[in-house]
């Protein structure tokens, strides 16, 4: 029998000592917070078998349950399940320095194709400085005869730089590339796209979401994006690839985890026993709308982007994206 799991509040200290686990991205709703009140709601009922993280978000129960018990992590956006994977499934050993090596004669490759100066350098105005943010933006005009330039097509000058978006697709191509040749598998694929996940949210002068990137208004919210256009979001990728190499060869175990991208009623029609924790989105807005750029890095798969008034909206959101049935209000119809 499945259980529906609450989180109860009033359990105090008597709850599963939840495993110290990294972060890695920013998350609107986020468990990591209140991780523990959850460890000790799940102990309060659980009686064998799986644990179900339904929505399971940015997979902090992944994180923080995954030494603990059989994990079924769950959620229809594909981002997730590579999250999940990096807090569940052990890896092989990953050659940074190759990748790397790799990622940067993409780069450099792709970058010679680009026809203008996108360079954030020599800038003495908030004006000069607009003028390089609108020649980043203007690359999604240029036409690309390499596979991959998504992100410097559909994003330089948004929330990365148009140099950032070259190493996001450079980094992909030299992940890709070991895909391909059999050297990952789906764990090491999830952990080094889970990792660019990471640099792409560090990197971005947003506020953690993508939404809507921010304006340069005046001269100091000028400063504030320039910081963000000046990290160097190779480095934030290496850096932090090398710490989760590290954090997984210590503390990942496995104990025949599962991960899924199903629909929740899909999910639950498939359970056989175990405990759910059931979080749904509790906004009216979509999640899609505030992460839809996760979403198409790891889909890479050249999404329309929406338009409307005759133009593409400035969240250059995908064209067709998740809308959860919990963000709707539901009016049932009234008889007369």
């Amino acid at each position: 029998m499945t259980t529906l799991a609450t989180i109860d509040y009033s359990l105090g200290e008597e709850f599963v000592t939840p495993r110290i686990y990294p972060q890695l991205i920013k998350y609107m709703g986020s468990k990591a917070k209140i991780i523990n009140f959850v460890s000790g709601s799940i102990q309060s009922v659980y009686n064998d078998g799986i644990v179900c993280d339904l929505f399971s978000g940015a997979a902090s129960l992944s994180g923080a349950l995954g030494a603990t018990y059989p994990i079924l992590s769950n959620d229809i956006q594909n981002y997730s399940s590579l999250i999940a994977s990096v807090y569940l499934k052990p890896i092989k050993l990953i050659d940074i320095e190759s990748l790397i090596q790799d990622a940067t004669a993409n780069h450099k490759k792709a970058k010679s194709k680009i026809t203008i100066d996108i360079d954030y350098e020599g800038f003495s105005s908030l004006e000069d400085f607009n003028e390089i943010e609108v020649r980043n933006r203007t690359l999604i005009n240029q036409s690309f005869r390499h596979h991959y330039h998504l992100f410097v097509k559909n994003y330089s000058g948004t929330w990365w730089s148009g140099e950032q978006c070259l190493w996001i697709d450079a980094i992909k191509q030299a992940i890709d590339k070991r895909v391909k040749s059999g050297e990952f598998k789906q764990a090491e694929y999830a952990l080094t796209m889970s990792i660019l996940l990471h640099a792409m949210a560090y990197s971005s002068q947003g506020t953690g979401h993508y939404a809507q990137y921010r304006d340069a208004k005046t001269e100091s919210s000028m400063l504030d994006i320039n910081v963000y256009r000046q990290k160097t979001l190779q480095n934030i990728f290496e850096n932090k690839l090398s710490q989760i190499i590290d954090w997984s060869k210590e503390n990942v175990v496995d104990l025949n985890h599962s991960i899924t991208t199903l629909d929740y009623k899909d999910c639950l029609k498939k359970l056989n026993g175990g405990t759910v924790y059931a979080d749904p989105p509790y906004a009216f807005v979509h999640y899609s709308r505030f992460y839809h750029a996760m979403e198409t890095l790891c889909l890479y798969d050249y999404p329309e982007l929406q338009i409307k008034g005759g133009s593409i909206v400035k969240g250059r959101y995908r064209e067709k994206r998740h809308q959860s049935p919990f963000c709707v209000i539901q009016r049932s119809k009234l008889t007369p």
